[in-house]
C-alpha cells in the first residue's frame, strides 16, 4: 500500500506555514544524528510526515517534502515511532525541556564516543563496588576514568565511530 497524492497534499497544505520544514520520515532517507536533531530543534516550525506500509506517492517527496530522514537501518510498519524518536531527541536541544543543560554535553556521541558507566549510592551493592577513583573526590582522574572507559566500549561496541 502507498498513500495516495491527495490527502497528503491536502493535509500538508492545512498545517505548513511559510518557511516551516516539511520532513518524511523514511529508511532511505538521511540519517538521522545528534547534529541534525540540534539544527531541528533551533527551527520554529517543522511538519513531520509518516509513512505507512510502502510509503507514499513519490510526487509527494518531489514537492511536499524538504527532508528526507532515517532513525536507522531497518524498517517499520510505519513511520510513527521515527517520528516519536525525532521528536523526543530533538526536543533535548530545546533549552529548559531537560533542566540539567550539561546533559547535553555529557553522554553518547558527543566526541565521537559512547558513554561511560554509571554509578550511584550505595557504595557497595550486593557484592559490587563503584570504582574507587569515582570516590576518590580528584575530578581529574575522573575525568580521565571516564574517558578511558568511554573510548573502551566505543572500540568494543561501535569501532566505526572512531574513523
Amino acid at each position: 500500500m502507498v498513500l495516495k497524492p491527495e490527502p497528503v497534499f491536502a493535509a500538508m497544505e492545512q498545517v505548513q506555514t511559510p518557511g516551516c520544514r516539511r520532513i518524511y520520515l523514511t529508511p532511505d532517507g538521511t540519517p538521522f544524528s545528534p547534529k541534525l536533531a540540534s539544527e531541528l530543534a533551533g527551527l520554529s516550525h517543522i511538519v513531520l510526515l509518516s509513512g505507512h506500509y510502502e510509503g507514499i506517492d513519490q510526487r509527494i517527496r518531489e514537492r511536499m517534502i524538504d527532508q528526507e530522514i532515517s532513525i536507522g537501518d531497518y524498517v517499520l510498519t510505519n513511520g510513527t515511532l521515527a517520528a516519536a524518536v525525532v521528536i523526543d531527541a530533538l526536543s533535548r536541544f530545546i533549552p529548559g525541556v531537560l533542566g540539567e543543560e550539561k546533559s547535553l554535553t555529557h553522554e553518547s556521541f558527543n566526541g565521537k564516543l559512547l558513554d561511560f558507566p554509571q554509578y550511584t549510592r550505595p557504595a557497595e551493592f550486593r557484592g559490587m563496588s563503584v570504582p574507587e577513583v569515582l570516590l576518590s573526590g580528584n575530578h581529574a582522574e575522573i575525568e580521565k576514568w571516564r574517558h578511558e572507559c568511554a573510548l573502551e566500549k566505543t572500540r568494543q561496541v561501535r569501532p566505526d565511530l572512531l574513523t
